[in-house]
C-alpha cells in the first residue's frame, strides 16, 4: 500500500508543479498569421474594387460574464451615413463620472445603492441624472429594482471606443 500512496503523492507534486508553470506563464496571444491577420482576412472578404470597411470585434469576460461581438460597415455605408444622429450617443460617454459608472457596472457594481456608495460619483440626484443621460443613449438600460446593465450589444463596442479615444 505504501507503494500506491507514494506513486500518488508523487503524482499531486507533478500536477501542482505544472498547475504552478501554467499559473506563471504569460499569456499566450491570439494564434496569429502576421501583424494584421485581423486587417488580412477582413481584406479577403472585401471586393478589390471596393472603398474598404470598418471592422471591430472583441471577447470580453468581466462579472462572470461573457461576451463576443463583432460588427462591421463598408466605408461608403460610413460616410453616407448621417453622423449628427450620433451625436447625443457619443456625448453621453463625453463625461468623466458616466464614465466611471459604466466601468463600475461592468465590473460588478449593478445597483444604485452600490453605486452610490462611490463618493467620486456625487449626491445621489447627480447619480441618478448621470444614469438617466446614459440610459437614454443605450449605453445602460434598466435591469428592474434599481438595478443596471451594460447591454450585451453595447459591451464591446464601448470597449473599442475607449480603445480608440487612448491612442
Amino acid at each position: 500500500m505504501t507503494s500506491l500512496e507514494e506513486r500518488l503523492a508523487a503524482l499531486e507534486a507533478q500536477v501542482a508543479a505544472l498547475i504552478e508553470r501554467l499559473d506563471a506563464a504569460p499569456p499566450t496571444p491570439p494564434t496569429t498569421e502576421g501583424t494584421f491577420w485581423a486587417l488580412d482576412g477582413l481584406k479577403q472578404r472585401l471586393p478589390a474594387d471596393g472603398t474598404g470597411a470598418v471592422l471591430y470585434t472583441g471577447t470580453v469576460r468581466v462579472a462572470d460574464q461573457h461576451y463576443d461581438w463583432q460588427y462591421g460597415r463598408t466605408v461608403d455605408d460610413l460616410l453616407s451615413a448621417d453622423w449628427t444622429e450620433l451625436a447625443s450617443t457619443l456625448s453621453a460617454l463625453a463625461h468623466p463620472v458616466r464614465l466611471r459608472l459604466l466601468r463600475e457596472v461592468l465590473g460588478g457594481r449593478q445597483s444604485t445603492s452600490e453605486l452610490a456608495e462611490i463618493e467620486e460619483l456625487g449626491t445621489t440626484g447627480q447619480l441618478h441624472h448621470h444614469l438617466r443621460q446614459i440610459t437614454a443613449a443605450g449605453w445602460l438600460r434598466s435591469a428592474g429594482r434599481g438595478r443596471y446593465a451594460v447591454p450585451a450589444e453595447r459591451v464591446v463596442p464601448l470597449l473599442a471606443i475607449l480603445t480608440a479615444a487612448g491612442r
